[in-house]
């Protein structure tokens, strides 16, 4: 499965040099995230009300290959590039006129919350699914 997410760039997306500033590429990665549960069904609110899971970041990375500046236009496409027992590893490719200008990944865990302690469990079959073959 494969969602894309778009993005205009707003001004106060830049910096003093009127290109994107870094840390809006993760939060858009995160904001990715969200929308590619949300596509195979599951949106993270729903996964946080009826299974009682939460999706922690683990680890984010991102490589820069050209700048972004006000009024871009983005597409961010988001897929699952590798699902472990209690990890889930996201791709986000950052399009502008069909040129790769960013991509990133970001490792999220599995978790449910006991006793106001979170805990890493099991990614459940049925929700691999949805994530991989929508």
């Amino acid at each position: 499965m494969k969602n894309t997410y778009h993005i205009k760039v707003r001004w106060g997306d830049t910096d003093a040099a009127t290109i994107v500033y870094y840390p809006n590429f993760y939060k858009w990665m995160d904001e990715a995230t969200h929308e590619f549960f949300e596509a195979a069904g599951y949106s993270t609110p729903s996964l946080q009300e009826n299974y009682k899971i939460q999706l922690p970041l683990l680890e984010a990375a991102c490589t820069f290959n050209a700048p972004l500046k006000h009024n871009d236009k983005v597409q961010v496409i988001t897929f699952i590039e590798e699902i472990n027992r209690k990890v889930l590893r996201f791709r986000h490719e950052f399009l502008k006129d069909n040129s790769v200008i960013a991509n990133g990944y970001e490792k999220r865990a599995w978790t449910t919350v006991e006793n106001d302690q979170m805990k890493a469990v099991p990614v459940p079959d049925f929700i691999k699914e949805a994530l991989i073959t929508q």
